[in-house]
């Protein structure tokens, strides 16, 4: 296969701890010009003319719209004199926000349609935020896919927007004080906003904490907090349950540790004018402490504080010397605290990891004794929703052949057993005709990964089964059960099968499995899923000639780093917005917060780590004429502000220029490239199944698969 050719600098040399490393295509970081826009014109050309050839394009792109021609709907919330509720009828770009008068009232109107923010799709909503009272929903949008977003104000009584409207807001909070005059948000004030795009590749610092006063503008908004000696620092507020406390949890990094500030708003009088006098419990970056709720100057605080799997803690602000906290849930040895909140009056609910699946317990606040133990099967709580002072809990679950199951339970009530509030299903697919099991395989040091292994009940499997395998494997991100339309597609357009690892790097069991997994153990990464596959090919479900592996973001870097390593172990990757420059990820937007993660090319020690497995700086001719690399579909989109698309179409310029022209190498080497879309958060319904499609197709032309979709 014939590739375009593309100017390589050689003069972009960098001297980095006495190594030269060459950076021949660094021209591609600047997306906008014309040299980078032709090359993405170029690529997607020969991608699209590749993709379009194959005979059941069409057919394959009708059975994905299908199986995303579903109604979908979310776990309800209470707010003022309604019951909100978001609502996709199918292939709709977006879920609308729906409202009625009582949980199960059958007359629901509109309340807010995202679908009318754009013609093609491409503006999302991305977060609401409602007024205690229930009469004001402050909500944000995200344009072309970017992570900069834009916050308005609707009014429930008119459901027309207000005056209020803030840009350069990124990364932010949504928190209003209970005297329903404003809220408090995050800004980067220092950038413009023509600079606020989602083609900007500049670095995130310098964020700030503003509070909003209702029907003013923006440039009259009170700067709350700053951190000018920590330009890293980001400051998050929540506002306590009974309003008097604002309380910032401060990251510099996306470790499981943060500071942990507050203040008594009862001290300013509801009067935010200035810096607040905020109190620092603590300071030290030490752990993580998450605010669950408060009981007047009682704080129950998650943490992992000398509990790797968190504990919660309680502790009087008014005293808060170590030696007067109270332990009130102790660490499970075992199993990971994820999540905990606090629901009618005086009920904690806590949502454990347990061998990676979800399990969802109710305890007594003041005791901390176990009420009630939820039956979840082998599902994942997608979503919760829940007021302190309301009885009604509603929470989602899904799982990897369930489209989702909304259940309500009243913990007020002696029975606490939930109940279907709705049943979400979809015609073209059948839970009854699939089946998961669970297994557990050994990596290389003897570390047992779990793996989810999905597909049609009956199938017989062997080494001509088509398989998808994915992972993640980073940032404390555990991959529950979840459905997937794109999984869901392979499984009909394919009869096969689709894996999910759990490797190392993840939260599945806690702050060591990630620790496992990160910084100068990051290999374990590559390794755990390296050993996914020859399990696979071990137990007969597959071999190499029917494998494509996949994963997003820092799993693109993943499916990068092995295909570097194992080529043979692969037949196809498809790695999507990853992150491939390890060198200088950390340049570019938010990269600076991943280095807790991957450690810092800057340090020497951190440099000798990420060198060895950098996807862009270990593409190497693969010996002798029978070998040859991965069939390659790079996914990257013009509007990602996350991990910018320079990663992406630098990983390609250099595979194809390395192997492309290889006599051996009839493996195609491509990239796709998505017009007005980021990250991921808030595609359009139209551009995810082009995506699917394509991808899908992908694996079909590569890997010879049967089509099975008719």
């Amino acid at each position: 296969m014939e590739y375009p050719s593309f100017r390589r600098d050689a003069a972009v040399v960098d001297d980095l701890h006495g190594k030269q490393i060459a950076d021949p295509y660094r021209w591609l970081e600047n997306p906008d010009s014309e040299e980078s826009k032709d090359f993405v014109e170029k690529q997607n050309l020969i991608t699209n003319k590749y993709l379009h050839a194959y005979p059941h394009y069409d057919a394959l792109k009708n059975l994905v719209t299908k199986l995303h021609d579903y109604p979908r709907y979310g776990s309800p919330d209470l707010e003022g004199d309604y019951v909100y509720y978001m609502f996709n009828s199918g292939l709709q770009n977006h879920a609308v926000i729906y409202r009625q008068k009582s949980i199960y009232d059958t007359a629901n109107e509109v309340f807010f349609d995202p679908n009318t923010l754009s013609e093609d799709g491409t503006t999302s909503l991305s977060a609401t935020s409602w007024s205690e009272d229930g009469k004001l929903m402050a909500y944000s949008i995200s344009v072309g896919g970017s992570d900069w977003r834009i916050v308005k104000v609707r009014d429930a009584a008119s459901k027309e927007d207000l005056v209020d409207h803030l840009e350069r807001v990124k990364f932010s909070c949504l928190s209003w004080t209970h005297d329903n005059k404003g809220f408090f948000y995050n800004m980067y004030p220092e950038v413009t906003t023509n600079q606020a795009i989602g083609t900007s590749t500049g670095s995130d610092y310098n964020q700030k904490l503003y509070y909003h006063h209702l029907g003013t503008p923006q440039s009259e908004d009170v700067m709350c907090a700053e951190f000018p000696e920590n330009p890293s620092w980001k400051g998050s507020v929540s506002v306590s349950d009974d309003g008097h406390y604002a309380i910032m949890g401060i990251s510099r990094s996306c470790e499981s540790k943060n500071a942990l500030w507050f203040c008594d708003l009862r001290k300013v009088n509801g009067n935010i004018r200035g810096i607040l006098p905020w109190v620092r419990l603590f300071e030290d970056f030490d752990a993580e402490y998450d605010v669950i709720t408060n009981e007047g100057s009682l704080f129950y605080i998650k943490t992992n504080l000398d509990a790797k799997n968190h504990r919660i803690i309680v502790v009087d602000v008014e005293n808060p010397d170590k030696a007067n906290w109270k332990v009130l849930i102790p660490e499970n040895p075992k199993y990971y605290l994820e999540w905990a909140t606090c629901a009618a009056h005086d009920k904690l609910v806590l949502h454990y990891i347990e061998d990676v699946k979800s399990a969802m317990y109710v305890h007594d606040l003041s005791s901390g004794k176990r009420l009630h133990t939820f039956d979840l099967g082998c599902s994942a709580v997608m979503q919760v929703s829940r007021k302190k002072k309301l009885s009604q809990f509603f929470y989602k679950l899904q799982s990897f052949t369930n489209p989702g199951t909304v259940y309500i339970c009243d913990l007020s009530k002696p029975s606490l057993e939930p109940i279907v509030f709705r049943e979400i299903k979809s015609p073209s697919f059948n839970p009854e005709d699939y089946e998961t099991k669970q297994v557990f395989y050994p990596s290389a040091d003897g570390a047992k990964i779990p793996m989810f292994i999905t597909h049609r009940k009956g199938l017989i499997v062997n080494e001509e089964t088509p398989c998808l395998l994915y992972a993640y494997g980073g940032f404390h991100i555990a991959v529950q059960p979840y459905f997937s339309a794109r999984f869901a597609s392979f499984l009909q357009a394919f009869d096969g099968i689709f894996a999910v690892a759990n490797i190392r790097g993840g939260s599945e069991y806690g702050e060591e499995w990630w620790q496992a997994g990160s910084l100068k153990n990051k290999q374990n990464c590559f390794t755990d899923f390296q050993a996914a596959a020859e399990y696979l090919y071990k137990e007969k479900h597959t071999s190499p000639k029917k494998l494509v592996i996949m994963g997003g973001s820092n799993g693109g870097l993943l499916v990068g780093a092995c295909c570097n390593q194992r080529p043979d172990l692969f037949g196809a990757a498809i790695p999507m917005v990853g992150v491939m420059d390890m060198l200088r990820f950390h340049k570019f937007t938010i990269g600076h917060y991943w280095t807790s993660d991957y450690g810092s090319p800057d340090q020497a020690e951190d440099f000798e780590v990420l060198i060895k497995y950098s996807p862009l700086h270990n593409i190497q001719p693969l010996a002798g004429t029978e070998h040859q690399y991965p069939a390659t579909l790079v996914v990257t989109a013009d509007h990602d502000d996350r991990v910018s698309p320079l990663h992406s179409l630098k990983y390609i310029a250099e595979l194809q220029h390395q192997l492309g022209s290889g006599k051996s190498q009839a493996n195609p080497l491509m990239v796709r490239v998505e017009t007005k879309a980021g990250h991921g958060a808030g595609k359009s319904t139209t551009k995810i199944i082009e995506e699917i499609t394509d991808c899908l197709v992908f694996c079909a032309n590569a890997l010879n698969y049967e089509w099975k979709g008719a």
